[in-house]
């Protein structure tokens, strides 16, 4: 058996990984090749491409590299014809794997989509695309299962498998050891996976840290790189700021578990940080144009995951049954700043707060460990791996296990 990935964020290389090492415990010989990242690759995938190295932002940019992804997709539809994969499974990175899709229908390839866009937040009307494109949703959120059938998609929910990585999680105990200081609050700066939301974000993270330190002076605050590059530049932006700041790449995990609070840019990291419960203000900066023209289409109160899931009616954005209240974003569970404007001031009051209210603090905490209990359930790989498996093995035509058992297997981990 052949399945061809195509998978364009880092998020979604350890997502893939994980994956294909499901499918290869279940099945040795399977054959896992396409796009992907270099966590594919440990996990025994034949890439054609790390596509992770287009993960990119902005409208201008994404228009730039449109002649490198046309001529990824017809490489893709070569591998179609002429490898002829029993199915590709798609991961994220929408705009390009929209295309995949439609490559592999035309060429009657099944296609799973694992880790589904956030198209009930910002692009419900392109679930007529997705209904059309694919044969089979692998969703990772609870409610996306009703809301994706609601409109014919044929979805299942697996979970998220950002818990299965974080379950498996083995963290440097020497390292943890020799950074712990008692006599000092941490904070910790998770400024993006992404080069240009490092650009973009850690220089206001910089600023609120000046806010905080006049008054916390014995705070301590660490940069956590994604990898050795993105280190090298978050380093350069510290130095053109006079920041005097500690930066570690490689080091993500054992730095939030030292961590009295964190600051964050908005993404999957969020589940890591509840997970860990751990204070966390977010902060995803745009430019002025990008957030006037995105803001009509967003059909949700909150952007991050964290929020969306600690929200009781997350697809209600206007009107919400008597007696249910949402907080403003400035005061959800995670508080957040998706914005064009200097937001460092309101971010290091938050930060400050969690670092001298010990009552604030373990409250929040005490919220955070509620939600943990009833959505961080690890073994959607190894479910999406047995639904994979029995979708291609039963053919196209066919319906795989049903959901709800999945949902009882998720009850009894939580």
């Amino acid at each position: 058996m052949k399945i061809f990935f195509s998978v364009g964020e880092p998020s979604g290389d350890l997502h893939g990984s994980n994956l294909i090492r499901a499918l290869h415990s279940r099945q040795p010989d399977i054959e896992c090749i396409g796009f992907g990242g270099p966590k594919m690759v440990a996990a025994g995938a034949r890439l054609h491409e790390d596509l992770t190295r287009q993960a990119i932002m902005g409208i201008w940019r994404i228009a730039s590299a449109i002649p490198t992804l046309l001529l990824l997709l017809l490489r893709a539809d070569r591998i179609f014809r002429h490898e002829r994969p029993d199915a590709v499974v798609l991961i994220d990175f929408p705009g390009f794997n929209w295309w995949i899709a439609w490559r592999a229908k035309q060429r009657r390839i099944p296609v799973i989509y694992y880790g589904t866009p956030q198209l009930w937040a910002w692009a419900p009307w392109r679930t007529k695309k997705m209904r059309r494109l694919t044969d089979h949703v692998l969703c990772k959120l609870p409610f996306e299962q009703d809301w994706f059938r609601q409109r014919g998609v044929h979805a299942t929910y697996v979970g998220h498998p950002y818990f299965d990585q974080l379950a498996s999680q083995s963290l440097d105990q020497q390292f943890l050891n020799h950074q712990r200081d008692h006599t000092r609050p941490l904070v910790v700066i998770l400024p993006g996976s992404r080069t240009q939301e490092i650009k973009s974000n850690l220089v206001w993270f910089l600023k609120a840290t000046e806010h905080i330190r006049a008054k916390i002076p014995t705070a301590r605050f660490v940069v956590a790189g994604y990898n050795k590059k993105q280190s090298v530049l978050a380093d350069k932006i510290c130095r053109q700021r006079g920041s005097s700041m500690e930066i570690f790449h490689g080091r993500t995990q054992e730095l939030m578990k030292l961590a009295d609070c964190c600051m964050a840019c908005s993404g999957s990291v969020s589940l890591e940080l509840l997970y860990r419960t751990k204070p966390t203000v977010i902060y995803y900066r745009v430019s002025r144009f990008a957030y006037y023209l995105v803001k009509p289409f967003l059909t949700v109160r909150y952007i991050t995951l964290v929020n969306i899931l600690s929200d009781p009616q997350p697809l209600k954005p206007t009107r919400q049954p008597s007696g249910v209240t949402s907080p403003p974003a400035d005061r959800a569970l995670m508080p957040e700043y998706p914005t064009y404007l200097d937001k460092s001031k309101p971010m290091a009051q938050h930060v400050i707060r969690w670092l001298t209210d010990k009552d604030e603090r373990r409250q929040l905490t005490e919220r955070m460990n509620r939600l943990k209990d009833r959505i961080c359930a690890p073994g959607a790989s190894q479910r999406s791996a047995d639904y994979i498996l029995a979708a291609l093995g039963e053919g196209r035509q066919s319906r795989p296990a049903a959901s709800g058992a999945v949902s009882d297997e998720l009850d009894k981990a939580a």
